[in-house]
């Protein structure tokens, strides 16, 4: 939801709301900025029946004590020094009232006497929308996790309590709302799931417990037989070959024993062993005819690590029309389609060719014209590259905002088009699991994207080294989360999402040539649908401002060409007087983003 507040004292705040973040912007014209000090932004919870000051990492330098990565302060004394803020804390379907404080003075001597300005917002609720969507935390590399569990994995805190403690920090939502989905089907009513990397416990327990008591319970997984030989590069400089078991067919049949999940239940993707069946889907048929009524998507694997570790997404979709076409595809994929193993050349293509017409007719894609408002499903492998073109056009002609996450670097579709942004176009944030630079073996010269195109980026990425009295951070490979995508797994794309028509486009898919016309793939394109578009931008918000920081401390640490200093991207110390303000210049990063509050589509 999306609120703006009265103007006092020549300042406005905006806010929007998700589930469990409230991002604002604050507008303060020059008078105010005049001898501004920043916020002390106090919160009243009406629900807990609390009122306090929000706290802040930051403090006003002084001799008698400096921060460190344990250091809260309440910003009564230390105030926020930004136009743009976010509160991560907040629950969700409640109403707040934000005060912010604007302080003048100097730190010993703040002066307290400015307009309050005030604000209230309600957050959204987890359920009950046509669309509900749970992120994991996704921030294993914080300093939150650091304080709260000592950069221990989860196995290894000091009691079974404290285990549980983390694991719950780390999933957030996002855990219980794959079993509630599961939950809701009653005895009679029938599950279909469609699944790649299928290990995670719990989740598998439930499933079989639904079986138990008298759902019908079908899953497609993937048990291909994809072991091979590979060369690799040794430390030696020497190569040698390494022997790859299939995978992930042999851990998720021991999954699927432990959790004695019958063979009845069990459908075996085994065709085209070469590429992915990257799907993570199900969908719940209800009523006597066990009619397809609801469907669960996103990016996460049922996997620990795709539960509690890399960032991820789940989307609960109550929409008959759109489970009706997940069913479909369903049953298209049932059929085990494309070549196999002992089949001849022609044949594999003969069956390859049938299985992309028979995909591609299920969903035809869209011009971006024509994108109809609700949901539209888009599944993959198909030939051509209509989807990743609409994505590409999604991308690259939004009007004033567009968000992308991308689970390895900048697809070269998407830099080709971005590269032709320039200062005065779209904004344009991408969050990425590994910084975009250089790659020594490719013979095709490397394009930069960055301010010059309006497009800024944050990759994956922890405090490997301290910086000042930061501590280092742990990862999700270091907790033993994940050993390949590390930070981010989301696969999202956002058009104008504080805009009157924001589109939103979610899935499985990578957004790459592989993901479309190789791999199982399925997304979804949302259009209209502002609760959804402002769960999205909330949470890209605080996966993107963390790992702003944390990218911009490591390019800087190896030199690296346009690294920002760490002042630039960050500090412990508060300006002591308005100074901060100077950053807020036309043209700058941090003016562009407060715009995007200010022109946001409200009422």
């Amino acid at each position: 939801m999306r609120f703006k507040s009265p103007a006092a004292g020549g300042i406005r705040v905006f806010a929007v709301t998700g589930t469990n973040t409230v991002s604002f912007g604050i507008d303060a014209n020059d008078a105010a900025r005049v001898g501004l000090l920043g916020f002390a932004v106090e919160r009243i919870d009406p629900v807990a029946d609390e009122r306090y000051f929000m706290r802040g990492f930051k403090v006003f330098p002084s001799p008698d004590a400096m921060p460190d990565a344990s250091t809260i302060v309440s910003t009564f004394e230390h105030p926020i020094q930004s136009l743009v803020w976010d509160d991560f804390t907040a629950n969700p379907g409640q109403p707040y009232t934000y005060r912010f404080h604007p302080l003048a003075g100097t730190p010993r001597n703040l002066d307290r006497s400015r307009p309050v300005v005030e604000i209230d917002v309600e957050t959204e609720p987890l359920y009950g929308g046509t669309h509900d969507v749970f992120f994991n935390r996704g921030v294993a590399s914080s300093q939150a996790y650091a304080r709260r569990f000592g950069n221990l994995p989860p196995d290894e805190q000091p009691t079974p309590q404290r285990q549980r403690e983390a694991l719950s920090w780390l999933s957030r939502d996002l855990d219980d709302a794959m079993l509630r989905f599961i939950r809701s089907a009653r005895p009679g009513n029938a599950i279909r799931g469609c699944f790649y990397e299928f290990t995670y416990a719990p989740v598998l327990a439930e499933l079989k417990k639904a079986i138990d008591q008298g759902v019908d319970v079908q899953l497609i997984v993937d048990l291909k037989v994809n072991q091979h030989t590979s060369n690799e590069r040794q430390p030696d400089g020497t190569t040698k070959q390494v022997f790859h078991a299939s995978d992930p067919r042999l851990r998720n049949l021991d999954a699927i024993e432990d959790a004695g999940i019958p063979e009845s239940a069990l459908v075996r993707r085994e065709a085209r062993r070469s590429d992915i069946a990257h799907n993570k889907f199900m969908v719940l048929l209800t009523g006597a005819g066990k009619q397809p009524a609801q469907v669960w998507t996103g990016s996460t694997n049922i996997t620990d690590g795709g539960v509690h570790g890399q960032a991820n997404a789940g989307h609960w979709i109550r929409d008959r029309a759109v489970a009706r076409s997940y069913l479909d595809y369903w049953n298209l994929l049932e059929r085990d389609p494309g070549g196999r193993a002992g089949d001849s050349r022609a044949t594999v293509r003969a069956r390859n060719a049938e299985f992309f017409d028979d995909v591609a007719a299920l969903t035809p894609v869209p011009a971006l014209v024509a994108i109809p408002a609700g949901t539209t499903p888009v599944f993959s492998p198909r030939k051509g590259r209509a989807p990743l073109d609409l994505y590409v056009e999604l991308a690259a002609t939004a009007s004033s905002l567009a968000c992308m996450t991308f689970a390895f670097t900048v697809p070269p579709p998407f830099k080709a088009a971005l590269a032709q942004n320039t200062s005065a176009g779209p904004l344009c944030f991408l969050l990425l699991e590994k910084e975009d630079r250089p790659n020594s073996t490719s013979t095709k010269p490397f394009v930069r994207l960055n301010s010059r195109n309006n497009v800024y980026q944050a990759s994956g990425s922890e405090i490997s080294t301290p910086l000042g009295r930061w501590v280092v951070e742990t990862d999700n490979r270091k907790l033993g989360l994940n050993s390949h995508v590390v930070f981010m797994h989301c696969k999202f794309l956002l058009h104008d999402p504080l805009g009157a028509d924001p589109i939103v486009v979610t899935g499985s898919a990578n957004f790459s040539e592989a993901s479309t016309n190789d791999n199982d793939e399925n997304m979804v394109i949302v259009r209209g649908d502002r609760r959804v578009a402002d769960i999205y931008f909330t949470e890209f918000n605080r996966l993107f401002n963390h790992y702003y920081f944390r990218a911009v401390v490591d390019r800087t640490g190896r030199g690296a060409p346009g690294a920002a200093s760490p002042t630039t991207a960050g500090s412990l110390v508060l300006e002591t007087d308005e100074k901060w303000l100077e950053k807020y210049v036309p043209g700058t990063l941090r003016t562009k983003r407060v715009e995007q509050f200010v022109k946001m589509a409200v009422d």
